[in-house]
């Protein structure tokens, strides 16, 4: 045995959490990956076993930290919700329920094959890829469910949208944008713009209605005052008549 192979187990193996690449490759491709993140988290927030994350190294083979990919996008079903710095598979113990990858121009042929082929061996049950500007897949949204023979197209509804069964939510284009939709209920799952947005609204309709309250209070007041002050004038007035 050589002193390598002696030595190996001694040595701690490192999972780097960077790469140095950026994350994204436009603003589109951006705020369409962090509103389907945090789309996903806000579904899920009532729910401490589902852990949603993106761009995040997975490395899905112990002792060998080549064996890893990024998703764009993916959620765990079964695992404990807090932040981590890589997704370790031989220590979670649980694969992704799904992975999204926002295809561009210089990721549209590994999204489609090597993170796709990584994917179905692992067993990741669906697959999602999403163009945010159409330049290079037809359609531009796509769904792939897992079966013994690899990954079949998942077919679409009516109006376009694409069912993730693992999730319960349901992918949708609408202007040209990623959408989620609550597959049970058919209600669309805000994104973080929007939710700020209906917050700001909400804020705004309860200080109208306060001072709407204060305004019709002081009105009641003011007339109380006024009634009284002339109940005041007509017992003056009869005082002085008799």
């Amino acid at each position: 045995m050589s002193d390598l192979a002696l030595l190996t187990p001694l040595l701690k193996i490192e999972y780097p959490d960077s790469d140095g690449k950026p994350m994204a490759e436009t603003d589109t491709h951006r705020n369409d990956m962090t509103a389907v993140i945090e789309g996903l988290k806000d579904f899920f927030r009532e729910r401490p076993d589902v852990y949603v994350a993106g761009n995040l190294f997975v490395y899905y083979e112990e002792g060998n930290p080549s064996a890893v990919f990024a998703p764009d996008v993916f959620a765990v079903v079964g695992v404990p919700k807090h932040e981590r710095r890589t997704y370790r598979l031989w220590e979670e113990r649980v694969i992704p329920a799904l992975v999204l990858e926002m295809t561009s121009r210089g990721t549209w042929l590994e999204d489609e094959g090597t993170k796709k082929a990584i994917c179905a061996r692992l067993g990741v049950p669906e697959y999602f890829l999403y163009d945010p500007l159409a330049e290079y897949l037809d359609p531009p949204l796509q769904g792939y469910r897992l079966s013994r023979g690899g990954y079949q197209p998942i077919a679409s509804a009516r109006d376009g949208s694409i069912a993730s069964a693992k999730l319960g939510v349901r992918f949708s284009l609408e202007e040209g944008r990623i959408r989620l939709i609550d597959a049970r209920t058919g209600e669309r799952i805000l994104t973080p713009l929007e939710a700020q947005e209906a917050r700001r609204e909400e804020a705004a309709a309860r200080r109208a209605e306060a001072a709407a309250r204060r305004a019709a209070e002081a009105r009641t007041k003011a007339a109380e005052a006024e009634a009284a002050r002339l109940r005041e004038e007509l017992e003056r007035l009869r005082r002085g008549s008799s």
